[in-house]
Protein backbone atom coordinates (compact mmCIF):
# COMPACT_ATOMS: atom_id res chain seq x y z
CA UNK A 1 0.00 0.00 0.00
CA UNK A 2 3.16 2.61 0.80
CA UNK A 3 4.05 1.97 -2.85
CA UNK A 4 1.46 2.71 -4.08
CA UNK A 5 0.25 6.08 -2.41
CA UNK A 6 3.64 7.21 -3.47
CA UNK A 7 2.48 8.66 -6.50
CA UNK A 8 -0.48 10.68 -5.06
CA UNK A 9 1.37 12.08 -2.08
CA UNK A 10 4.18 13.34 -5.07
CA UNK A 11 1.53 14.72 -6.97
CA UNK A 12 0.26 16.38 -4.06
CA UNK A 13 3.35 18.11 -3.05
CA UNK A 14 4.26 19.28 -6.97
CA UNK A 15 0.67 20.60 -6.95
CA UNK A 16 1.46 23.71 -5.29
CA UNK A 17 4.67 24.34 -7.87
CA UNK A 18 2.69 23.68 -10.44
CA UNK A 19 0.06 26.30 -9.87
CA UNK A 20 2.72 28.68 -8.54
CA UNK A 21 4.70 27.90 -12.17
CA UNK A 22 1.71 28.61 -14.22
CA UNK A 23 1.19 31.90 -12.21
CA UNK A 24 4.58 33.32 -13.13
CA UNK A 25 4.21 32.50 -16.95
CA UNK A 26 0.94 34.12 -16.66
CA UNK A 27 2.42 37.22 -15.08
CA UNK A 28 5.82 37.45 -17.53
CA UNK A 29 2.88 36.96 -20.43
CA UNK A 30 4.52 33.65 -21.27
CA UNK A 31 2.72 30.77 -22.62
CA UNK A 32 3.38 27.29 -23.04
CA UNK A 33 4.78 25.68 -26.66
CA UNK A 34 2.38 25.42 -29.03
CA UNK A 35 2.13 21.99 -30.97
CA UNK A 36 3.10 22.20 -34.20
CA UNK A 37 0.04 22.16 -37.12
CA UNK A 38 -1.36 18.79 -37.84
CA UNK A 39 0.52 17.92 -41.75
CA UNK A 40 -1.56 17.62 -44.29
CA UNK A 41 -2.29 14.10 -46.52
CA UNK A 42 -0.62 15.91 -48.90
CA UNK A 43 2.83 16.82 -46.64
CA UNK A 44 2.75 13.59 -45.91
CA UNK A 45 2.73 11.52 -48.96
CA UNK A 46 5.68 13.27 -50.14
CA UNK A 47 7.62 11.27 -48.21
CA UNK A 48 8.26 7.51 -49.68
CA UNK A 49 8.93 4.52 -47.18
CA UNK A 50 13.31 5.54 -48.24
CA UNK A 51 13.28 8.73 -46.80
CA UNK A 52 17.15 7.85 -45.24
CA UNK A 53 15.51 10.05 -42.56
CA UNK A 54 12.49 10.51 -40.17
CA UNK A 55 9.51 10.71 -42.19
CA UNK A 56 8.21 13.32 -40.14
CA UNK A 57 10.47 15.87 -40.20
CA UNK A 58 11.05 15.40 -43.31
CA UNK A 59 7.75 15.96 -44.52
CA UNK A 60 7.29 19.06 -42.38
CA UNK A 61 10.62 20.52 -43.72
CA UNK A 62 9.26 20.23 -47.15
CA UNK A 63 5.93 21.67 -45.93
CA UNK A 64 7.50 24.78 -45.04
CA UNK A 65 9.05 24.92 -48.28
CA UNK A 66 6.07 25.17 -49.82
CA UNK A 67 3.55 26.52 -46.78
CA UNK A 68 6.15 29.34 -44.90
CA UNK A 69 5.91 33.25 -46.06
CA UNK A 70 8.49 34.94 -47.07
CA UNK A 71 10.50 32.10 -49.11
CA UNK A 72 8.64 32.66 -52.53
CA UNK A 73 6.85 29.84 -54.58
CA UNK A 74 8.15 26.41 -54.54
CA UNK A 75 6.96 24.73 -57.30
CA UNK A 76 8.75 21.93 -57.17
CA UNK A 77 11.21 19.37 -54.58
CA UNK A 78 12.36 16.22 -54.89
CA UNK A 79 14.62 14.42 -52.38
CA UNK A 80 17.20 11.62 -53.16
CA UNK A 81 18.86 9.85 -50.71
CA UNK A 82 21.43 7.19 -50.94
CA UNK A 83 20.24 6.98 -54.77
CA UNK A 84 16.48 6.21 -53.64
CA UNK A 85 13.70 8.60 -54.29
CA UNK A 86 12.88 10.18 -50.42
CA UNK A 87 10.80 12.80 -51.61
CA UNK A 88 8.54 13.89 -54.17
CA UNK A 89 6.43 17.46 -54.26
CA UNK A 90 4.85 19.81 -56.44
CA UNK A 91 3.28 23.22 -55.96
CA UNK A 92 -0.18 23.93 -57.67
CA UNK A 93 -0.23 23.80 -61.34
CA UNK A 94 3.09 21.45 -61.47
CA UNK A 95 3.50 17.80 -61.40
CA UNK A 96 6.28 15.01 -62.37
CA UNK A 97 5.46 15.29 -66.00
CA UNK A 98 6.33 19.44 -66.03
CA UNK A 99 9.59 20.83 -67.87
CA UNK A 100 11.15 23.30 -66.00
CA UNK A 101 13.62 26.25 -67.20
CA UNK A 102 16.66 25.70 -66.09
CA UNK A 103 18.21 29.20 -66.13
CA UNK A 104 21.86 28.89 -64.87
CA UNK A 105 21.56 25.77 -63.75
CA UNK A 106 22.26 24.80 -67.48
CA UNK A 107 26.16 25.94 -67.17
CA UNK A 108 26.54 22.87 -65.38
CA UNK A 109 25.52 20.67 -67.75
CA UNK A 110 27.47 22.58 -70.41
CA UNK A 111 30.66 21.89 -68.08
CA UNK A 112 29.89 18.30 -68.30
CA UNK A 113 29.87 18.23 -72.19
CA UNK A 114 32.95 20.10 -72.53
CA UNK A 115 34.48 17.94 -69.92
CA UNK A 116 33.27 14.77 -72.09
CA UNK A 117 35.08 16.59 -75.48
CA UNK A 118 38.26 17.26 -73.58
CA UNK A 119 38.48 13.60 -72.75
CA UNK A 120 37.76 12.59 -75.75
CA UNK A 121 40.61 14.38 -77.08
CA UNK A 122 39.03 17.53 -78.88
CA UNK A 123 39.65 19.93 -76.77
CA UNK A 124 42.26 21.27 -74.38
CA UNK A 125 42.07 22.82 -70.76
CA UNK A 126 45.10 24.59 -70.83
CA UNK A 127 45.86 26.20 -74.46
CA UNK A 128 44.04 28.95 -75.94
CA UNK A 129 40.42 28.67 -76.38
CA UNK A 130 39.85 27.83 -80.09
CA UNK A 131 38.11 30.77 -80.71
CA UNK A 132 39.01 32.26 -84.50
CA UNK A 133 38.47 35.72 -83.63
CA UNK A 134 40.98 35.62 -80.93
CA UNK A 135 43.60 33.97 -82.71
CA UNK A 136 44.44 37.47 -84.78
CA UNK A 137 47.68 38.62 -84.61
CA UNK A 138 47.55 40.62 -81.97
CA UNK A 139 44.69 40.16 -80.28
CA UNK A 140 45.22 39.98 -76.39
CA UNK A 141 42.12 37.89 -75.95
CA UNK A 142 44.46 34.98 -77.46
CA UNK A 143 45.79 34.38 -74.18
CA UNK A 144 42.30 33.04 -73.03
CA UNK A 145 42.24 28.99 -72.30
CA UNK A 146 39.35 27.18 -71.69
CA UNK A 147 40.11 26.94 -68.01
CA UNK A 148 39.62 30.43 -67.89
CA UNK A 149 36.32 30.48 -69.18
CA UNK A 150 35.24 26.94 -67.56
CA UNK A 151 36.19 29.43 -64.64
CA UNK A 152 33.89 32.74 -65.47
CA UNK A 153 37.76 35.01 -65.06
CA UNK A 154 37.96 35.22 -69.30
CA UNK A 155 38.86 39.23 -68.78
CA UNK A 156 36.25 40.18 -70.91
CA UNK A 157 33.57 42.86 -70.74
CA UNK A 158 30.44 40.83 -69.91
CA UNK A 159 28.22 42.44 -67.28
CA UNK A 160 25.47 39.88 -66.14
CA UNK A 161 23.37 42.67 -64.44
CA UNK A 162 22.91 45.58 -65.72
CA UNK A 163 21.38 49.42 -64.85
CA UNK A 164 19.16 49.78 -66.60
CA UNK A 165 18.39 46.04 -67.42
CA UNK A 166 18.82 46.74 -71.55
CA UNK A 167 23.02 47.64 -70.20
CA UNK A 168 23.32 43.67 -69.49
CA UNK A 169 25.29 41.93 -71.24
CA UNK A 170 22.81 38.76 -70.58
CA UNK A 171 19.98 40.87 -71.85
CA UNK A 172 21.78 42.22 -75.32
CA UNK A 173 23.06 38.70 -76.07
CA UNK A 174 19.80 36.77 -75.27
CA UNK A 175 17.36 39.10 -76.63
CA UNK A 176 18.76 42.01 -77.98
CA UNK A 177 21.57 42.62 -81.01
CA UNK A 178 23.12 39.37 -79.85
CA UNK A 179 20.30 37.12 -79.95
CA UNK A 180 20.97 35.69 -83.60
CA UNK A 181 24.09 35.01 -83.54
CA UNK A 182 24.95 35.12 -79.29
CA UNK A 183 28.12 33.87 -79.39
CA UNK A 184 29.44 35.69 -81.93
CA UNK A 185 28.22 38.67 -79.97
CA UNK A 186 29.95 37.49 -76.52
CA UNK A 187 33.11 36.67 -78.60
CA UNK A 188 33.58 40.16 -79.73
CA UNK A 189 33.69 41.66 -76.73
CA UNK A 190 37.00 43.42 -75.34
CA UNK A 191 39.02 42.79 -72.62
CA UNK A 192 38.76 44.55 -69.45
CA UNK A 193 40.86 42.42 -67.02
CA UNK A 194 43.69 39.95 -68.01
CA UNK A 195 42.42 36.92 -68.50
CA UNK A 196 42.63 34.98 -65.48
CA UNK A 197 42.98 37.80 -62.91
CA UNK A 198 39.39 37.90 -62.01
CA UNK A 199 36.36 36.04 -60.97
CA UNK A 200 32.90 37.93 -62.97
CA UNK A 201 30.05 35.32 -63.43
CA UNK A 202 28.70 35.97 -66.76
CA UNK A 203 25.68 33.97 -69.21
CA UNK A 204 27.94 35.21 -72.34
CA UNK A 205 30.54 33.04 -71.28
CA UNK A 206 28.80 29.93 -71.27
CA UNK A 207 27.27 30.65 -74.74
CA UNK A 208 31.08 30.96 -75.76
CA UNK A 209 31.85 27.42 -74.26
CA UNK A 210 28.72 25.99 -76.46
CA UNK A 211 30.26 27.36 -79.50
CA UNK A 212 33.40 26.00 -78.85
CA UNK A 213 31.59 22.46 -78.23
CA UNK A 214 29.79 22.97 -81.56
CA UNK A 215 32.69 23.79 -83.38
CA UNK A 216 34.32 20.89 -82.25
CA UNK A 217 31.75 18.06 -83.05
CA UNK A 218 30.64 19.66 -86.57
CA UNK A 219 32.84 20.92 -89.35
CA UNK A 220 30.08 23.15 -90.75
CA UNK A 221 28.60 27.01 -90.19
CA UNK A 222 25.09 25.29 -91.27
CA UNK A 223 22.77 26.10 -87.73
CA UNK A 224 20.14 22.96 -88.30
CA UNK A 225 24.08 20.94 -88.53
CA UNK A 226 25.65 22.07 -85.27
CA UNK A 227 22.07 22.03 -83.73
CA UNK A 228 22.32 18.37 -84.43
CA UNK A 229 25.73 17.70 -83.28
CA UNK A 230 25.64 19.05 -80.00
CA UNK A 231 21.52 17.01 -79.70
CA UNK A 232 22.99 14.14 -80.67
CA UNK A 233 25.86 14.11 -78.65
CA UNK A 234 24.09 15.51 -75.47
CA UNK A 235 21.28 12.36 -75.86
CA UNK A 236 24.10 9.53 -76.53
CA UNK A 237 26.49 10.54 -73.99
CA UNK A 238 24.46 11.97 -71.12
CA UNK A 239 21.00 12.42 -71.15
CA UNK A 240 19.99 9.34 -72.92
CA UNK A 241 22.82 7.34 -70.32
CA UNK A 242 21.12 9.09 -67.31
CA UNK A 243 17.13 8.58 -68.21
CA UNK A 244 16.85 12.29 -68.98
CA UNK A 245 14.28 11.70 -71.31
CA UNK A 246 12.42 15.29 -70.38
CA UNK A 247 15.35 17.18 -71.32
CA UNK A 248 15.10 19.75 -74.09
CA UNK A 249 17.83 22.60 -74.95
CA UNK A 250 17.07 25.39 -76.51
CA UNK A 251 19.35 27.17 -79.66
CA UNK A 252 19.79 29.78 -81.11
CA UNK A 253 19.73 30.92 -84.94
CA UNK A 254 23.28 30.34 -85.92
CA UNK A 255 22.82 26.98 -83.91
CA UNK A 256 24.54 27.47 -80.74
CA UNK A 257 23.50 25.66 -77.78
CA UNK A 258 22.38 28.55 -74.96
CA UNK A 259 24.30 26.82 -72.80
CA UNK A 260 24.04 29.16 -69.91
CA UNK A 261 20.36 29.49 -69.44
CA UNK A 262 17.99 27.55 -71.28
CA UNK A 263 17.52 23.88 -71.10
CA UNK A 264 14.25 22.18 -69.61
CA UNK A 265 13.63 19.07 -67.99
CA UNK A 266 11.05 17.50 -65.20
CA UNK A 267 12.07 17.73 -61.61
CA UNK A 268 13.13 14.14 -61.47
CA UNK A 269 15.70 14.54 -64.37
CA UNK A 270 17.22 17.92 -62.36
CA UNK A 271 17.79 15.23 -59.53
CA UNK A 272 18.96 12.36 -62.09
CA UNK A 273 21.99 14.99 -63.47
CA UNK A 274 22.33 15.86 -59.47
CA UNK A 275 23.15 12.21 -58.65
CA UNK A 276 25.25 11.81 -61.80
CA UNK A 277 27.34 14.31 -60.15
CA UNK A 278 27.26 13.06 -56.94
CA UNK A 279 28.46 9.69 -58.05
CA UNK A 280 31.39 11.47 -59.96
CA UNK A 281 30.22 11.08 -63.64
CA UNK A 282 28.92 7.84 -63.40
CA UNK A 283 25.07 6.55 -64.37
CA UNK A 284 23.42 4.72 -62.66
CA UNK A 285 24.54 1.06 -63.84
CA UNK A 286 27.99 2.21 -63.52
CA UNK A 287 28.97 3.24 -66.62
CA UNK A 288 31.63 5.88 -66.54
CA UNK A 289 30.07 8.79 -69.08
CA UNK A 290 32.74 11.44 -67.83
CA UNK A 291 36.19 10.79 -65.81
CA UNK A 292 35.80 11.30 -62.49
CA UNK A 293 38.73 13.76 -62.35
CA UNK A 294 36.39 16.24 -64.45
CA UNK A 295 33.75 16.37 -61.59
CA UNK A 296 36.41 16.63 -59.04
CA UNK A 297 37.83 19.62 -61.19
CA UNK A 298 34.26 20.93 -61.47
CA UNK A 299 34.08 21.39 -57.36
CA UNK A 300 37.99 22.88 -56.96
CA UNK A 301 37.86 26.30 -56.03
CA UNK A 302 39.08 28.60 -59.29
CA UNK A 303 41.76 30.47 -57.92
CA UNK A 304 39.89 33.68 -58.29
CA UNK A 305 36.86 32.65 -56.28
CA UNK A 306 36.81 30.11 -53.48
CA UNK A 307 32.90 29.41 -54.15
CA UNK A 308 33.00 28.58 -57.77
CA UNK A 309 34.46 25.85 -59.51
CA UNK A 310 34.20 25.02 -63.33
CA UNK A 311 30.25 26.34 -63.97
CA UNK A 312 29.31 24.98 -60.40
CA UNK A 313 28.58 26.69 -57.28
CA UNK A 314 30.31 25.51 -54.15
CA UNK A 315 29.61 25.77 -50.70
CA UNK A 316 33.06 27.65 -49.53
CA UNK A 317 33.32 30.65 -47.26
CA UNK A 318 34.61 33.55 -49.05
CA UNK A 319 35.26 36.74 -47.32
CA UNK A 320 34.09 40.29 -48.58
CA UNK A 321 31.76 39.07 -50.73
CA UNK A 322 30.09 42.20 -52.69
CA UNK A 323 26.50 40.35 -52.48
CA UNK A 324 25.50 37.35 -49.95
CA UNK A 325 27.05 33.87 -50.34
CA UNK A 326 24.87 31.92 -52.63
CA UNK A 327 24.75 28.77 -50.39
CA UNK A 328 25.39 27.96 -47.08
CA UNK A 329 28.75 27.36 -45.50
CA UNK A 330 27.83 27.72 -42.12
CA UNK A 331 24.85 24.81 -42.01
CA UNK A 332 26.81 22.52 -44.38
CA UNK A 333 30.41 21.07 -45.09
CA UNK A 334 32.84 22.63 -48.14
CA UNK A 335 31.58 19.08 -49.70
CA UNK A 336 28.18 20.57 -51.01
CA UNK A 337 28.07 21.72 -54.68
CA UNK A 338 25.08 23.51 -56.59
CA UNK A 339 23.68 24.29 -59.87
CA UNK A 340 21.79 26.99 -59.09
CA UNK A 341 19.34 29.20 -61.62
CA UNK A 342 17.39 32.57 -61.54
CA UNK A 343 14.99 33.43 -59.32
CA UNK A 344 15.28 30.03 -56.76
CA UNK A 345 16.26 27.23 -59.20
CA UNK A 346 18.62 24.48 -57.22
CA UNK A 347 19.74 21.55 -57.29
CA UNK A 348 22.09 21.06 -54.17
CA UNK A 349 24.51 18.34 -54.23
CA UNK A 350 26.19 16.81 -50.67
CA UNK A 351 28.15 13.93 -51.33
CA UNK A 352 29.10 13.59 -47.63
CA UNK A 353 25.22 12.81 -46.85
CA UNK A 354 24.34 11.08 -50.24
CA UNK A 355 21.86 13.18 -50.85
CA UNK A 356 20.37 15.87 -53.95
CA UNK A 357 18.10 17.97 -53.15
CA UNK A 358 16.37 19.56 -56.03
CA UNK A 359 14.18 22.98 -54.95
CA UNK A 360 12.58 24.78 -57.92
CA UNK A 361 10.73 27.77 -58.35
CA UNK A 362 10.30 31.35 -57.95
CA UNK A 363 11.55 33.71 -54.90
CA UNK A 364 13.50 37.19 -55.19
CA UNK A 365 16.59 37.70 -53.67
CA UNK A 366 15.84 38.20 -50.19
CA UNK A 367 12.82 35.22 -50.74
CA UNK A 368 15.92 33.33 -51.44
CA UNK A 369 18.13 33.71 -48.87
CA UNK A 370 15.42 32.60 -46.54
CA UNK A 371 14.27 29.83 -48.64
CA UNK A 372 18.18 28.53 -48.62
CA UNK A 373 17.84 28.45 -44.56
CA UNK A 374 14.73 26.11 -45.04
CA UNK A 375 16.92 23.95 -47.83
CA UNK A 376 19.61 23.13 -44.95
CA UNK A 377 17.23 21.95 -42.74
CA UNK A 378 16.18 19.57 -45.02
CA UNK A 379 19.84 19.20 -45.73
CA UNK A 380 20.47 18.68 -41.75
CA UNK A 381 18.13 15.58 -41.38
CA UNK A 382 20.59 13.39 -43.03
CA UNK A 383 23.73 12.90 -41.66
CA UNK A 384 26.91 13.49 -42.78
CA UNK A 385 29.38 10.45 -43.40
Amino acid sequence: MMFRDQPVRRAARLAPALVLSALLLSACGASAPTAPAPLSDEARAAVTDKAGAPREQLAREIDDLFARKGLGETRAVVVMANGELAAERYGEGYDADTRFVSWSMAKTVTAVLIGMLVADGLLTLDEPAPVALWQRPGDPRAGITLRHLLQMRSGLRHTEAGDPPYESSEVRMLFLDGRDDMAKWAEEQPLEAEPGERFEYSSNTTVILADIAADALADSDDPETRRRAVTDFLEARLFGPLGMDSMVPEFDASGTLIGGSLMHATARDWAAFGEFLRRKGRAPGGEQLVPSRWVEAMVTPSPAAAHYGLQTWLNRPVEGLEFPHPLFPDRASDKLFSLIGHMGQYVLVAPDRRLTVVRLGHSDSEQRRAMLRQAADVIELYPER
